[in-house]
């Protein structure tokens, strides 16, 4: 297993989910991803053997038939999962997300009606706030719900649905114009219940699902546009029953997803250190190991540094959402190192590799490739310096 990216103060009940899970990437994940990624393949066995394990469940409360964990036993298993394949750690994060605002934020008849069999991983969910041309500036969304009787008209085009395709739930943030004084306060999260598929959805009239993607790395997960033609959905499955909140929903659902992107970060960094170190240790040149090179043992330090860093920053994350205080800093933090880290040990494992790092047979080939994604995705770089930056200025105001 190695010395780094160890987490102290864990439970039996945690390391024993966690060993689990790591048996079930070494098993299940690694011999088979990168010829499913190379072929952009879904991977449904591996599907099938996380919903064995429970995960789709892994924080939704016991009452409604999940494990009940926390966003930091969470935030391992995910990092576990990347090490494997980060594509697969993808489809399990929106579905995550939505539980989580199903649970914080949903009524008690949502709750009961969806959590139980999103444990089971019988509905598995995807969420949508991004739409062409609108990037991370969510006040600028068009689409919209009108209320027409007991019912809301939806119309609009979002992008960017990771599971767009095979979800059977959306969790849609719609503008509503309900009286709210600001962009912020006149959106509401939708609960759309759909079947899987491409096209036009054959139980939602209007919803259309035009096909996956094409992507330069994270595949094997579908990535989507959505739209929506008079789409009518009942008041019952706006989230939380009450209009108007759902800029304030699908924030608490991305700050939790930041703390997952910065553990992706931490795995798919974790492993290219794997492979880099390895690597050193068989490759010859000028007649020693190249890892006993000054130059390489140099590069191996940073990585390992890295992987150490960002593992730790994404812990503190999200053990300060477990305890219940706000951690929008810590999660900016987190995202932001974890990304930018895993870049870096990436590009350093592939010179590592030389020329074989260029080659499709090599694993970190893939992980080149898709490292890129985690500094886009859950926010830009920019975006959470942005928010690190508004924040310490409200930390460290200086009195007037």
């Amino acid at each position: 297993m190695g010395r780094l990216a160890q987490t102290d103060g864990l439970t039996e009940i945690q390391r024993d989910i966690l060993a689990t899970v790591r048996d079930f990437v070494d098993k299940e994940i690694i011999p088979v991803a990168t010829e499913l990624e190379h072929k952009d393949e879904y991977p449904t066995a591996i599907v099938e053997g996380m919903k064995q394990l429970g995960l789709f469940g892994l924080t939704i409360p016991e009452e409604f038939g999940g494990l009940g964990e926390s966003l930091l036993t969470y935030a391992l298993v995910v990092e576990e999962i990347a090490r494997g394949w980060m594509s697969v750690s993808g489809i399990v994060n929106t579905h995550f997300i939505v539980a989580h605002m199903i649970n914080a934020h949903g009524t008690q008849e949502q709750k009961e009606y969806f959590l139980p069999r999103m444990a089971a991983g019988e509905i598995r969910g995807a969420f949508s706030m991004s739409e062409p041309g609108l990037g991370s500036d969510v006040a600028a969304i068009s689409t919209k719900g009108v209320k027409d009787g007991d019912e809301y008209v939806l119309n609009g085009q979002k992008m960017w649905l990771t599971n767009g395709g095979t979800s059977t739930l959306v969790a849609v943030l719609c503008k509503t114009d309900e009286g709210g004084s600001t962009p912020y306060k006149n959106m509401t999260t939708f609960l759309i219940e759909k079947t899987p598929g491409f096209g036009p959805n054959p139980t939602v009239p209007g919803l259309t699902v035009p096909g996956k993607i094409e992507k330069m790395g994270y595949k094997g997960v579908d990535t989507t546009e959505l739209v929506l033609q008079d789409v009518r959905i009942p008041a019952n499955r706006v989230l939380g029953g009450v209009t108007g909140k759902g800029f304030y929903q699908m924030m608490d659902g991305v700050e939790v997803g930041r703390v997952n992107v910065a553990a992706r970060g931490c795995g798919v960094a974790r492993r290219a250190f794997e492979l880099g170190i390895s690597y050193a240790q068989q490759r010859s040149t000028f007649g020693k190991k190249i890892c006993e090179h000054q130059a390489i043992q140099f590069k191996l330090a940073e990585m390992a540094t890295k992987v150490e860093a960002a593992h730790q920053m994404m812990v503190m994350a999200a053990r300060k959402k477990d305890s219940g205080e706000r951690n929008d800093l810590e999660a900016g933090m987190a995202k932001y190192l974890a990304s930018e880290y895993c870049k870096e040990v990436v590009e350093d494992s592939f010179r590592i590799h030389g020329g074989y790092g260029f080659s499709k047979e090599y694993e970190i080939e893939r992980l080149y490739r898709e490292a890129p994604m985690l500094l886009i995705g859950e926010g830009t770089a920019e975006i959470q310096k942005m928010i690190v930056g508004r924040r310490l200025l409200e930390e460290y105001r200086l009195a007037e």
